[in-house]
């Protein structure tokens, strides 16, 4: 099975670090940035299975610049939210994340609940490229040209003279 792809985006290295050791020691591939900038220009050079960014670095809205950057890749990351200042739902959510995680957080927990992140997000696009799929081909279907019967009028008067002509029926009224 080939190695899942991770984006690790925070600005501090310690956090940094310790979550890099413990998802490669889980399997992932992990590539780290220490801020917005370098997470974004990465987006742009790779492609991951999933991102995983904290909410304050050089900004207050640079975790926010990240998620909006993973989102508008092609590849379509999942995207979790590591932040120390947990936010109402909503927020992150309409930010566009997919999971908020709070640190700090038990190792086991927190690669149990990437885990099932990176499931549902599989799960999500599947159904997603089924249903373009889906609508694809019926939109084909209905592009195709309906198939039409052509007939050449000079076909249609050699036909016409080679029918008898109509009698006309006469009928005779009783006295």
């Amino acid at each position: 099975m080939a190695k899942r792809k991770v984006l690790l985006v925070d600005d501090e290295v310690t956090v940094l670090l310790t979550m890099k050791a413990i998802l490669e020691i889980s399997g992932f591939d992990v590539d780290t940035a220490a801020s917005a900038i370098d997470a974004k220009r990465k987006l742009k050079l790779n492609e991951y299975q999933m991102v995983i960014t904290d909410m304050r670095m050089e900004s207050d809205v640079a975790g926010r610049e990240v998620i909006q950057a993973a989102r508008t890749a092609a590849y379509h990351p999942a995207v979790a939210l590591l932040t120390a200042f947990p936010l109402a739902d909503e927020d992150w959510q309409d930010m566009g994340a997919d999971k908020m995680l709070v640190k700090p957080m038990q190792t086991t927990v927190l690669l149990k609940q990437i885990e099932k992140l990176l499931e549902s997000h599989s799960a999500k696009l599947a159904r997603i490229s089924s249903a373009v799929g889906a609508k694809k081909a019926s939109a084909k279907k209905a592009a195709a040209p309906a198939k039409k019967t052509v007939v050449k009028k000079t076909a249609v008067k050699r036909a016409a003279k080679k029918l008898p002509a109509k009698k006309k029926v006469v009928k005779k009224r009783r006295s």
